[in-house]
């Protein structure tokens, strides 16, 4: 659990916030929920405990062991500053595409990574794509027993309860606008969060864990056992709501503690630096999956606010549940590309934290006008 910041930490941010250029924005506006009158049974505090089941690749602390060339002194200092002044668990990593240096404050602990860990699932699909196993213009019919929770435009497409669409468009959907339903699909079509551990340890990106798919890990975090009638409406809300406080903080404070879901940042950009150099897919499914990535709807006020004119950035960004003052995983993740060409994988992870969204995208942003800076002097 993150204790709020005091005042004099929030002077330090304001002051090097405003060094960097950084500028205040509106907060995200959270995604409409379709609303549905279904009768609620009274809710059941989860019997689970974390994690749900071992992990295939458990953490092991990460090792950059071949950094020849020594990082930017400049650029180590102020990650180093901003990840000291923010007010909350936070952490931060950036490596330089075909260098050897890896910037990072926290690098080496596990964050939740929400919603970041659609792009492992895409990677296995893809990577299945490149062995012959799946076709990404092959269909999936999805039906209201395949419906999660939280947001899924997806379910607005059921048409007398079913529909009917490729496996490029549910990875689109998944990776742009982050819908739960279609990422779960394609989990479905890969084999399951073992397919994914697999593939992450075939391909040694250690450090990086996936859970158990978005209904069990949303609704354990909760407090609650999932049911299906869950994924309809409001009905997830309002069963959370309905759950003594002590069990939904003792469950938020177990996921923290060792989450399924967790990642290390500098794993995170060691992930994306060898997806840029189609070490981890085909140089075909490479540039389709960046290309998704650019396309990404999800947290234009994030690390994105922050990047420069006639820079690109292609992302994928997390956003966990809040359980006021506290909110978790905060996060975006990607890779920024000069307009001469290098690139730079970033990570910003905010494990838990209870300052409010504008200041968590000052931060964001002032990472990524700190390698921009340091690229120009250079």
């Amino acid at each position: 659990m993150t204790s709020n910041g005091n005042r004099g930490d929030t002077v330090r941010l304001a002051l090097l916030i405003a060094a960097l250029s950084a500028c205040v924005s509106a907060p995200e506006r959270p995604g409409a929920q379709a609303a549905a009158a279904v009768p609620q049974k009274k809710p059941q505090p989860t019997t689970n405990t974390w994690p749900i089941r071992p992990v295939a690749n458990p953490p092991e602390p990460y090792r950059d062991i071949d950094q020849r060339e020594a990082p930017p002194p400049a650029l180590v200092e102020v990650v180093r500053n901003l990840g000291q002044s923010f007010s909350g668990k936070v952490g931060i990593a950036v490596r330089r595409i075909g260098a050897d240096w890896t910037v990072a404050w926290n690098g080496n602990a596990l964050f939740p990574q929400q919603s970041v860990s659609k792009l492992w699932v895409s990677m296995t699909f893809l990577d299945a794509v490149d062995r012959g196993k799946l076709r990404i213009t092959d269909t999936a019919t999805i039906t209201k027993n395949d419906l999660t929770l939280f947001h899924q435009p997806s379910a607005m497409m059921l048409k007398d309860g079913m529909w009917t669409t490729s496996y490029s468009d549910l990875m689109r959907r998944a990776m742009t606008q982050s819908d739960n339903t279609a990422n779960d699909t394609l989990l479905r079509a890969v084999g399951g969060p073992e397919a994914v551990r697999s593939y992450l340890a075939r391909k040694m990106i250690r450090d990086i864990r996936f859970g158990p798919g978005e209904r069990l890990l949303q609704s354990a975090t909760a407090g609650l056992d999932w049911r299906q009638d869950y994924s309809v409406g409001r009905n997830f809300y309002a069963a959370r709501a309905r759950l003594p406080m002590g069990v939904r903080v003792r469950a938020l404070d177990n996921y923290l503690a060792n989450p399924p879901d967790g990642a290390a940042p500098s794993s995170i950009v060691h992930a994306l630096a060898k997806l840029k150099q189609n070490q981890m897919l085909s140089p075909a499914s490479s540039r389709l999956l960046m290309s998704i990535m650019s396309e990404a709807k999800t947290g234009p006020r994030r690390i994105k606010g922050g990047v420069p004119p006639g820079w690109s950035y292609l992302h994928k960004t997390g956003t966990g549940q809040d359980l006021p003052p506290r909110s978790t995983g905060y996060n975006d993740i990607g890779i920024m590309t000069a307009p001469d060409g290098t690139s730079y994988a970033v990570a910003v992870m905010i494990g838990s934290t209870t300052r409010p969204i504008p200041e968590r995208m000052e931060l964001m942003q002032a990472v990524s006008r700190a390698i921009a800076a340091n690229h120009e002097k250079r």
